[in-house]
């Protein structure tokens, strides 16, 4: 029989699926039922800076949607349904009721209220928090440099108000990767999860306005993940955290030979329900059982340390085999 236990951010997980922060972690409710259907963990919708802004501000909204009527009146409605207080509530009950980590998540772009947030976040009971954070360089004159020292401030400063452990969840647009997750760890992020995904957008070529693009991943999307994973493996004192594109255990195993140490599913359980989550830990065991692997341990990051010798030259291999077609 399959052991599908494991530890993330030192916290004790029964397999290694977690549900990520989504409208199916907004209330006490959906958290209860995620949790029954077999989630390991659940990180709690995210709380987004704007409505921190408008609780501790009244209407004064700083943020950049400031000057947008429109979005303005939907933060102050967003901000009824799950402002900061209700968020520290939401914390309380679902530790209350839930016998699994319950991790809080914050998505800001400035860091005025990161750390003294935080700080409330660990006092309501919150096992871990998940600093998500979607920086999206909109000016020429931005240099990569300030954009990343910016991602290890908001680390550094949370660090320092907070005991509980830290995760950082980033989006995959960056340079130099590897760079600046040895500068988030030092910084004292305990575990990256890879990646965001950031808004997609569209045009209406009808009404010749932007509009929202898809915002749901599909399994295609996990090659990106599963190249850093793999690549990062053996390289950083983080943990890692597979996200995007796992819609299924097939997809899960693959992070978890790549070297992640759990993975974050989202799309798949709008898309097939709450027992997705099941399905995917019975897909993983019993593929296990199969290859004859007895504990998770027993094949994490088997592919990942089979490149640490020569990364550049398996990641060049691997690019010849794809355009030449030989094996």
């Amino acid at each position: 029989m399959a052991d599908l236990n494991t530890q993330v951010l030192g916290l004790p997980l029964r397999n290694p699926v977690i549900v990520s922060s989504s409208g199916l972690t907004g209330s006490a409710r959906g958290i209860r039922q995620c949790v029954e259907a077999g989630a390991a963990a659940v990180v709690i919708k995210s709380l987004f800076e704007e409505q921190i802004d408008l609780e501790v501000n009244g209407h004064e909204d700083k943020s950049e949607l400031s000057s947008h009527p429109e979005a303005a009146e939907y933060i102050q409605q967003m901000g009824k349904h799950l402002g900061p207080s209700n968020y520290l509530s939401l914390i309380e009950t679902a530790k209350r009721e839930n016998g699994v980590p319950i991790i809080a998540s914050v998505n800001c772009i400035t860091s005025e209220w990161w750390a003294n947030y935080a700080k409330q976040i660990e006092k309501a009971g919150a096992d871990a928090l998940e600093l998500n954070i979607a920086i999206m360089p909109h000016e020429p004159g931005e240099r990569s440099t300030d954009i990343e020292a910016r991602y290890v401030e908001i680390v550094r400063q949370v660090r320092a108000e907070v005991k509980i452990p830290l995760a950082v969840k980033i989006g995959p647009y960056i340079t130099a990767l590897p760079s600046l997750v040895e500068k988030l760890c030092r910084a004292g992020a305990q575990a990256l999860v890879l990646f965001n995904r950031f808004y997609q957008l569209d045009i209406d070529i009808d009404n010749l306005t932007a509009a929202p693009g898809y915002q749901f991943s599909t399994p295609n999307e996990i090659y990106l993940p599963l190249r850093w994973i793999t690549l990062l493996t053996g390289r950083t004192d983080c943990e890692l955290i597979g996200s995007t594109g796992v819609h299924s255990g097939r997809e899960a195993v693959k992070l978890l030979l790549a070297g992640a140490q759990a993975v974050q599913v989202c799309t798949t359980l709008y898309a097939n329900g709450l027992d997705r989550i099941a399905s995917i830990c019975n897909e993983i065991a019993g593929w296990m059982d199969v290859h004859g692997f007895q504990r998770l341990e027993d094949f994490r990051g088997l592919v990942g340390k089979a490149a640490q010798k020569d990364r550049t030259a398996f990641e060049r291999l691997q690019y010849i085999k794809a355009l030449t077609g030989v094996d």
